[in-house]
This record gives structure tokens, sequence and C-alpha cells, in this order.
């Protein structure tokens, strides 16, 4: 195996681990957020504090490889970000009531929000994320 091959190696390895983070960080996001029930209880969680910390950590990992990932990792590290700062809108706007109703799952609630918003008409589905996206995700 020459330099470059093991560079190579080396390289799809540190790809794999930075997917790997990325997805794990979200996938903890989502399940204190209410979005994903939890792995082994099955029971729907909200923690809107903790979810915090875990996109907080991911926007701290998109400053500080800013310009050093590849064109793969940034969309996946971007699209995660997208998806959590909107989950984490609409977890702050409904409240916890409804995101730990017996039965109830992450994917049914955003069913339901869709069914509300009338499912044979799906263009106020479409735009009513995009309202919400535009709300300050400060704190």
């Amino acid at each position: 195996m020459s330099k470059d091959q093991a560079a190579g190696a080396g390289e799809d390895r540190h790809t794999a681990l930075f997917a790997q983070l990325v997805m794990q960080q979200t996938n903890l996001a989502l399940t204190l957020l209410g979005k994903l029930p939890h792995p082994e209880t099955g029971e729907v969680t909200r923690d809107l504090d903790a979810a915090r910390l875990f996109i907080d950590q991911l926007e701290m990992l998109e400053v500080k490889t800013r310009g050093n990932l590849t064109r793969e990792e940034n969309r996946l590290l971007q699209q995660s970000l997208m998806s959590l700062r909107l989950a984490y809108v609409e977890a702050v706007e409904t409240p916890a009531a409804t995101a730990s109703a017996p039965g109830g799952s992450g994917q049914a609630t955003a069913g339901d929000a869709s069914a509300k918003a009338g499912a044979t008409d799906q263009q106020p589905a479409e735009q009513e994320p995009r309202k919400r996206f535009t709300k300050s995700y400060g704190a």
C-alpha cells in the first residue's frame, strides 16, 4: 500500500467517523426535542435545554471546521443543523403535553401537524415550516 493509498484510507475513516458523530449528536438532540422515541424505553422525552446543548455543539463544530470539510461532510452538517433548528423552534412552540402524549412519537406529531394544515392541500403545509424557521433561534 502506497503512502497515498494509506492517506486516502485514513481520510475515508475520518469522513465516516465525522458523519457518525454528526448523526449521533443529531439523533440525541431529536430525541430530547421529543421528535424521536427513546431507543431503549420507547418513551418520548422533552428536555429543550439538553437538546439545545447538542445543537450548540454541532454549531461549534461547524465554526471550528469551516473550510476544512469535504463537500459531503459540510452538506451533512448543514442539513443536520437546519433540521435541528426547525425542530427546536417547533418544540418551543408546541406545548410539552403534546410531545409526551401516550402513544405519540415525533413522527406521528409531524404527521399530525401536516394533517392539521390540510393533508389534501400541501402548499400551506410547505409554507408553514418556512415561516417558523424565520423566527429567532437565539436564547
